[in-house]
């Protein structure tokens, strides 16, 4: 598959973490988003509102065939957006960014049971908060085109610690007065206050959506 592929780039006067080259590994493949986007998306909607609800969304995404068979490798970008802008299409907007949200804790909870060696789990937890978030910004943007696709993804370590992704595939196409990103939020939160600090917490500080530059996200604890 041809395309621009993900990149991860440091913000602007950022704090200096190590230096990550433009672009990814062969094999990665740009334009595609982890499986997780989907699959937890369907979870949530079936725990905050029901087997109903998720068809009728997955219906208006035109991806209903995921409901009963959901993927097992990445998937389009377009799937992804598709997704959420039905979610926002079928929902009111307190509960599409609730079931945004429970998606973005779910897939942490992936990462953290599947994806994440224990024995990094364990030293992350040991470091001093600082140090943590430094390391895990580290492997975050490492991996930043699972989740990214063809959007840029930028991290300035620090605290708080800014992550920024431009052409957010979240919320591409889309105009509102808000953030609305909050998978990304639910995903970051949900990550840092595992594994840096119990009281770490997310916000969407500037979004594509409302008309600000990139989609960007402060995690403090």
């Amino acid at each position: 598959m041809h395309g621009t592929r993900a990149r991860h780039t440091q913000l602007p006067r950022a704090d200096a973490a190590p230096d990550h080259q433009d672009g990814v590994a062969e094999g990665h493949i740009a334009g595609r988003i982890g499986p997780n986007a989907i699959i937890q998306t369907a979870e949530a909607l079936r725990l905050l509102h029901g087997e109903e609800a998720a068809r009728r969304v997955f219906a208006a995404a035109r991806l209903d065939t995921y409901l009963a068979t959901p993927p097992a490798a990445m998937v389009d970008e377009a799937e992804v957006t598709r997704l959420h802008r039905a979610l926002r299409t079928e929902l009111d907007d307190d509960a599409a960014r609730a079931v945004s949200t429970r998606a973005g804790r779910l897939t942490a909870a992936y990462l953290l049971a599947h994806r994440i060696p224990s024995a990094a789990q364990r030293v992350l937890r040991l470091l001093p908060a600082r140090l943590a978030s430094r390391a895990l910004t580290r492997a975050i943007s490492a991996h930043a085109w699972t989740f990214a696709g063809t959007g840029t993804f930028a991290a300035r370590p620090g605290r708080p610690t800014i992550y920024q992704i431009s052409h957010c595939p979240l919320c591409r196409g889309h105009h509102g007065d808000h953030a609305i990103c909050d998978f990304y939020a639910g995903t970051f939160e949900t990550l840092f206050a595992t594994l840096v600090h119990s009281d770490a917490h997310a916000r969407e500080i500037a979004c594509e959506a409302r008309g600000d530059e990139a989609c960007r996200f402060e995690i403090g604890w």
